[in-house]
């Protein structure tokens, strides 16, 4: 499967290169436009195909492309690969406002192309196996992801940042902004925090960013009709049953990329393009957190 990486910045670099490259089955073609890293990068990992132009990717004849650039050329590019029928992940957000990720599906759709979106805190094994195994006991959900001295422009710390907590409890991809309780906090035109609440079936949801925060940290809390959870980190936490504590992590020699998410949304994704077809589910839940996070952004500003 040929598969061509368009950015080469840090997220990339981290997560994206080391595992793709390491898979028997995936051929990579890199793209940036930066010439030094690019070769610096192909030597590193072996890579022969490469280019600065994304146009150019399509000599290659990629089977998928995975867009790791700027937030801001996410829909430039995506446009650029949904025309010419090649399947297209886009790391998220697929882009920083609502009417661009619907014009995007649209697309998709009368192109009969899959866009799939990383969000790879979906993937979490350890939460998915302990916390989300069994949501027909879920009683609430509670998402925090915080930054130490970072207030930002709204828009960027909602599209860029708080959709991760903000997706992560988005598990249903129906909710209604009316139902939704958000509160914020400014630092003169900086947005330093948001909450956001709901209830659905019976289940309160919240997520929550405070880049005012002693510490950057990232908790996540769920209880059930017979126990409660809470982590610390994506490999380790606390289970709360029968007046008890108990220890859960996951199994020794887990890669750390498998711990966060990235080894199950890049299985999901080969999935995808192997189908060619975006399951309903997956296209409603990634529409309505960016619609969410639309509506969030129109009401502080």
């Amino acid at each position: 499967m040929k598969i061509a990486h368009i950015g080469m910045g840090d997220i990339a670099q981290k997560a994206y290169l080391p595992f793709t490259t390491s898979q028997a089955d995936v051929h990579p073609i890199f793209c940036t436009r930066d010439a030094a890293i690019l070769n610096a990068l192909a030597n590193k990992f072996r890579v022969s195909d490469t280019t600065t132009q994304y146009q150019a990717v399509l000599n290659f004849k990629p089977d998928a492309v995975m867009i790791h650039a700027a937030t801001s050329v996410h829909p430039e590019i995506a446009r650029y690969f949904l025309e010419h029928g090649v399947p297209t992940f886009v790391d998220k957000p697929l882009a920083d406002s609502y009417e661009a990720c619907e014009s995007l599906y649209q697309l998709a759709e009368r192109k009969q192309v899959p866009l799939y979106i990383g969000f790879n805190r979906r993937h979490l094994p350890l939460i998915n196996q302990h916390s989300l195994s069994d949501t027909g006991t879920l009683q609430s959900l509670r998402w925090e992801k915080h930054r130490h001295a970072l207030p930002g422009d709204a828009k960027t710390f909602i599209f860029d940042d708080f959709i991760h907590p903000l997706d992560s409890i988005n598990l249903n991809g129906n909710v209604e902004f009316g139902d939704i309780h958000a509160q914020h906090q400014m630092d003169g035109a900086k947005l330093a925090r948001l909450d956001v609440k709901w209830q659905q079936d019976g289940v309160i949801f919240e997520a929550s960013m405070n880049r005012q925060f002693g510490i950057t940290q990232e908790i996540i809390s769920s209880s059930h009709d017979d126990r409660a959870y809470r982590f610390d980190s994506f490999v380790s936490g606390q289970c709360y049953r029968n007046n008890r504590v108990e220890q859960v992590q996951l199994k020794d020699w887990i890669p750390m990329l498998a711990s966060k998410g990235f080894h199950g949304m890049f299985a999901e994704w080969k999935d995808v393009v192997s189908s060619g077809k975006m399951p309903l589910k997956l296209i409603e839940r990634n529409l309505s957190t960016h619609r969410i996070a639309q509506k969030l952004l129109d009401f502080i500003t």
